[in-house]
């Protein structure tokens, strides 16, 4: 991407928002409120600091917080500096965690006081050379205190568009991380999927899921867009549903998985929502019975995105899609700038109707994998980024995500399992809210379907129910080897079931 002299990253445009009314309110958490000329002095005063340390462009910042509101500040504080910044995700082993601290040559890292005992395990086996803390904590240095010495005066952005900016992991690791590479020009590119120009009400945007995901790119929208953020450590479905009508929240971002826990929660039926115009939800494949189900309890304010790091959203399935039942299996259709299409196994493209590889051209594709020569050449090596979905498209152009092709489970006599499917036929029985089907190799090396299933409470469904049903619908080669109730399934931060530590549990149960 080339460079112009007129480039303004992201930070900026947000720190011009927030000085065009610094007496409003911009970030709420718990029984706090922080103004916009706060935030910004904030932003300000934090870089000054970093940089005073011999923090420069180009350098590597891991942010190691819960969602916190000094969190946010720091990350913008580093990119205005032109850091590239890697969020570690939460509930990852300090091993692996420092793995990835490592491997993307991490120079500073910043820690919620809360973790300062995970910071300093990090530390002893990753080289960091610069420790900072948010508040006061029994290692490191206080940032904010080092802040707190520094001139309030603007700061010029150091950030070039061709800069990384963001670090983003993809599944998992133990050694060597698939780090994502998105540059401060593609950020700029990142479309707003939903309105936030709300007249004179202004957004009010929920984050309850972690900063370190989509969540903390739409809090950068809400931001820019002259709108508030109001921060949840967690997701809980009473707290959520009680946030939106006391905060009078206008937007909220959920996985499929935490959507169907708020339809399903008693507290829904009777908490003034009537303030919310979005529910935009995203992660992985939703079930349209329970999309049907969130559509009756909250109205036709549901907005569908479908992407990946290594993309950027793809398409969106708008408010007025869910009118038609027949669109809610479709992950919508694609932006106008984003170029999809189905490609076999040889590169072929293939017709519409007909199922393989999603492959996608845009202009938020990212940059390639940090220090992955090889896996970029394989992933974008001819343009398209091979996204390893496997789906279709119809006459009008809507696309039908199927299933990861790792996670297509090959049973005896080479035929395709599709989890989805089955998932799709389970959550449509009356006493399901959730499942989880995913697939497990036995002694033998063959591999075997595997479903856990959450039931409605006190129902009385039971494994040869739903085995009945499967065989009904999609026949005997899906009946599962395993079908577990349980009281929820494992979700990862981002809020996708863990199907590895589902893995884990049938794994140990053979042993």
């Amino acid at each position: 991407m080339t460079e112009t002299p007129s480039f303004r990253s992201y930070v900026e445009k947000i720190l011009d928002a927030l000085a065009a009314d610094p007496e409003r309110t911009v970030i709420e958490y718990e029984t706090r409120q922080m103004g916009a000329k706060t935030l910004r002095t904030l932003i300000y005063t934090l870089a000054r600091a970093m940089a005073d340390e011999g923090v420069r462009r180009g350098q590597t910042v891991t942010l190691l917080s819960g969602n916190l509101p000094e969190i946010l500040a720091a990350r913008y504080a580093a990119n205005l500096l032109g850091c590239r910044v890697n969020y570690l995700y939460q509930g990852k082993s300090a091993r692996t965690q420092a793995a990835i601290v490592e491997d993307v040559e991490t120079r500073v890292l910043i820690a919620d006081p809360r973790m300062a005992r995970r910071a300093a395990q990090i530390t002893e086996m990753a080289s960091v050379e610069l420790l900072f803390t948010l508040g006061p904590a029994p290692v490191g240095r206080d940032l904010l205190e080092l802040a707190a010495r520094q001139s309030q005066q603007p700061l010029t952005s150091s950030a070039r568009a061709q800069d990384v900016c963001l670090l983003r992991h993809t599944g998992g690791t133990t050694g060597h991380p698939k780090a994502i590479c998105r540059t401060y020009g593609l950020l700029n590119a990142l479309p707003q999927l939903v309105d936030l120009d709300h007249g004179q009400t202004r957004c009010r945007f929920l984050l309850c899921t972690t900063l370190a995901h989509m969540a903390g790119t739409l809090a950068d929208q809400a931001l820019e867009a002259g709108g508030c953020v109001v921060l949840l450590e967690d997701f809980d479905p009473a707290t959520v549903l009680a946030t939106i009508e006391a905060k009078g929240i206008t937007e909220l971002f959920v996985a499929p998985g935490l959507l169907y826990q708020l339809t399903d929660h008693p507290d829904a039926a009777h908490r003034d929502l009537s303030s919310l115009t979005h529910i935009l939800y995203c992660g992985y494949g939703a079930s349209p019975a329970r999309l049907a189900d969130a559509l009756r309890r909250f109205g036709q304010i549901l907005v569908q995105a479908y992407g990946q790091l290594e993309t950027g959203i793809v398409t969106v399935l708008s408010a007025h899609d869910h009118g038609r039942p027949a669109l809610l299996r479709t992950a919508g259709k694609p932006l106008p700038d984003r170029e999809v299409v189905i490609m076999d196994s040889s590169g072929r493209h293939l017709p519409t109707g007909e199922a393989g590889e999603i492959c996608v051209r845009s202009p938020t594709m990212m940059d390639g994998y940090w220090k992955r020569p090889e896996l970029t050449a394989e992933v974008i090596g001819d343009g398209w980024v091979h996204t390893g979905d496997i789906g279709s498209l119809d006459q009008e152009g809507y696309l039908t995500v199927m299933d990861r092709l790792k996670d297509i489970i090959i049973v005896r006599g080479g035929c395709h399992v599709y989890p989805t499917e089955l998932e799709d036929v389970l959550n449509a029985h009356q006493d399901v809210l959730h499942s989880a089907v995913f697939g497990v190799r036995d002694a033998d090396g063959r591999e075997q379907v595997h479903a856990a299933v959450v039931p409605v409470a006190h129902s009385a469904v039971s494994e040869a129910d739903l085995h009945q049903r499967i065989q009904e619908h999609l026949g005997p080669m899906y009946l599962p080897a395993s079908l577990t109730f349980v009281d929820a399934l494992p979700l990862t931060s981002p809020g996708k079931p863990d199907k590895d530590l589902l893995r884990g549990r049938v794994r140990d149960d053979a042993v």
